[in-house]
């Protein structure tokens, strides 16, 4: 057993770029191994901006042997009478390539056959690697690529050394032009140059040696440890931001970090802007005080340590200081504006082309969010409609703010500080922010009612424009983040237990668009089903089957909260051990209905009941029917599920005494009948047809 090692060193690769790539070639090596029954042990990447490199533990030298049973004549031909081979039997021996006592006679299906285990040759681990090692490193997935020199190739950044060793073994093997060697570069200023490694197990401890942590994991804590360490000495903390300490991670061989100042004309200029420069444009970290108010400081993470660390620090000051002008100016011209002024800009901002401009939308959405602030369960309804007409007026104007075109990343937060300047409400303030939540999977969602109301409001606004061009998510193109949209939309409106009907909303939404009543109503049903389809997908996320999630979603999806409510009522029943021959019993009814399309509408006729078993179904509906009524209004369906389930026994007792289906039509229709009033207990809690 051998440690493989392959390392690709590069010119500087994007720090964003390194995770995935790494991922995506360990996993694509490791399944290489596997297709070729190659044995490995555990597996670890390792990276910096300049290489990707993995390594794999206890490496079999050769692959594993993939045998193969052949069959023969019959017995009886392969043997004599005296158990002697025949020519047909040695025939076959030389066939499978093997000595006449190693062929076997086995029972099959036809009878003894002579059979012969058959092993395919085995290569080694080390040819294998050669030969698919250039295969798995073009193949390595990147946001972008490039071409360089008169190379075929394209890679994340020019390639300039390959290194491959099994244990002590140097593999030869080429990408494009370029061969593979026995020696890694050092750190690019400290430990300039090409160093032998022998051996794959001895790779960190020669990179190490030479000013390089290849480890990312170690890298990672040798620079947080070292940027908390430089914060402490000057009585101050590192603002909070995991993801910055990611990149800057990716960004260097080995961290050196320099702590630098600004002037403290510039803490004029919102905490927001400030951080957003240092963070943005240098990768910088911010530094606050136990009040958690930014501080005049900085840290810079250097790739080298050099012998003038002040110098050092004085160059970041100086590039900082530029931009910290810029933001200071930015923010000072946006300050001779007021957002509603911004607003009046939006008429020059196109939001779609067939959707027409910022402003456009903003008109929409405006009229779109009284509605839904009528129509909630909020406080204060009058109150609450000002409110909320007031955000949809200004919350887009922070877009043609100066800061936003500068700083992308601002949108919606500079927004929020520019009402509060302007003696805007809180809230009102806050759902300029907050109505673009969530912005990824799994964000944070608005967090009080104008701004929850307004997030639903742009969002689904969107979604009735995009689909009303027919501009629909199809596969993995969704240039417009509908699905993203519409999961929001789902979200906020469970979290908040808006139960407005859906149909409802949607149906407000489309009356700004101008469409023929039939095409819109065509395209109402085309949203539903978009978002039947987002909470499909957010109730499975959270652990209920997908039968039970489907079985309530199809039953009725207009009220969302209360569709949790009944997936977790039928999620929890179908755990009882007798939930299926319960659910064969209410399908059976289910299926009898819809072919029954001659009886619908037909009262039921107490009189006309023929059977003992009629009558006691007729009854034991009646007893549950005011019960599971009074329940679903309370929205207790564990309670109104568990007396449905109760009338199975009747149900059953009904079909095995009965003819549902007789020839005498109105026997026929009654029976229908019966069976439609059990069917309305459950046909808003479940459709049971789903499971």
């Amino acid at each position: 057993m051998n440690t493989f090692l392959i390392e690709i060193g590069t010119e500087e690769i994007p720090a964003g770029y390194l995770i995935p790539a790494l991922e995506a070639f360990k996993e694509n090596i490791l399944l290489a191994l596997d297709n070729f029954r190659i044995d490995y042990g555990n597996a670890r990447t390792y990276g910096t901006p300049r290489r990707l490199a993995l390594m794999v533990e206890d490496v079999a030298e050769m692959q594993n042997v993939k045998t193969t049973t052949i069959t023969g004549p019959p017995e009886r031909v392969g043997f004599d009478e005296n158990g002697d081979p025949t020519i047909a039997a040695e025939k076959f021996a030389v066939k499978a390539g093997l000595p006449l006592d190693q062929i076997k006679v086995t029972e099959t299906k036809k009878g003894r056959y002579l059979t012969a285990v058959v092993g395919e040759n085995c290569q080694s681990c080390a040819s294998i690697l050669e030969m698919i090692l250039e295969k798995q490193i073009l193949s390595i997935p990147f946001p972008k690529s490039m071409r360089w020199g008169d190379q075929s190739i394209s890679f994340a950044r020019p390639i300039i050394s390959l290194v491959g060793l099994l244990g002590e073994k140097k593999l030869d093997f080429k990408v494009g032009n370029l061969k593979s060697v026995s020696y890694v570069f050092g750190h690019p200023f400290m430990h300039p140059g090409k160093y032998i490694v022998k051996s794959a197990d001895n790779y960190i401890q020669v990179l190490e040696s030479v000013g390089v942590i290849p480890d990312i994991k170690k890298r990672k804590a040798v620079l947080t440890k070292s940027i908390e360490a430089c914060a402490k000495e000057h009585a101050v903390r590192i603002l909070e931001d995991d993801e910055l300490i990611n990149l800057v991670t990716n960004l260097v061989e080995s961290p050196f970090p320099v702590v630098g100042t600004f002037d403290d004309e510039f803490l004029e200029v919102p905490d927001e802007v400030l951080i957003t420069a240092m963070r943005e444009h240098q990768k910088y970290f911010a530094l606050v005080d136990e009040n958690n108010n930014l501080k005049p400081l900085f840290i810079a993470v250097n790739n080298t340590n050099p012998k003038d660390m002040q110098l050092v620090a004085r160059g970041h000051e100086k590039v900082l200081r530029a931009r910290l002008s810029d933001a200071k100016f930015f923010y000072e011209v946006d300050c001779k504006s007021s957002l509603d002024e911004f607003t009046q800009k939006l008429k020059n901002v196109t939001f779609q082309e067939k959707l027409g401009s910022v402003y456009d939308k903003i008109q929409r959405i405006k009229a779109f969010v009284q509605y839904l602030a009528r129509e909630s369960s909020y406080g204060d309804k009058e109150i609450l409609i000002q409110d909320v007409a007031r955000a949809s007026e200004i919350c887009k104007a922070d877009l043609v703010s100066q800061v936003v075109i500068e700083f992308t990343k601002l949108q919606g937060v500079i927004g929020r500080v520019y009402a509060i300047k302007s003696g805007e409400k809180e809230e009102i303030a806050l759902a300029i922010e907050q109505h673009y939540r969530p912005v990824y999977s799994g964000g944070r969602l608005p967090e009080n009612p104008i701004s929850c109301l307004l997030a639903i409001a742009d969002k689904l606004d969107t979604i009735c424009g995009c689909f009303s061009l027919g501009l629909i998510p199809t596969g993995g193109a969704d240039p417009y983040a509908l699905r993203r949209q519409g999961i929001g939309i789902i979200q906020i409106m469970l979290k908040e237990n808006l139960e407005a009907s859906l149909a409802a909303i949607i149906d407000k939404g489309l009356e700004a668009y101008n469409d023929g009543e039939g095409t819109r109503q065509e395209t109402a049903v085309k949203i539903k089903a978009f978002l039947k389809n987002r909470m499909v997908n957010i109730l499975t996320d959270k652990g209920f089957s997908k039968e039970a999630v489907n079985s309530a979603l199809w039953a009725s999806f207009d009220n969302v909260p209360d569709v949790v409510l009944r997936v977790k009522a039928l999620d929890s029943l179908s755990k009882e051990p007798d939930f299926e021959p319960l659910s064969i019993t209410f399908k059976r009814v289910d299926n009898i209905l819809k072919k029954a399309k001659d009886s619908k509408g037909v009262a039921l006729d107490e009189s006309l009941f023929e059977d003992l078993s009629e009558k006691g179904l007729f009854t034991a509906v009646n007893e549950v029917s005011l019960l599971v009524e009074d329940l679903i209004g309370k929205g207790d369906y564990d309670s109104a599920l568990s007396h449905i389930a109760g009338l199975r026994p009747a149900v059953d007792t009904f079909f095995d005494d009965v003819m549902v289906m007789a020839k005498d039509t109105k026997l026929r229709q009654n029976r229908i009948a019966l069976l439609s009033s059990v069917s309305a207990l459950f046909k808003n809690i479940a459709d049971f047809s789903m499971i």
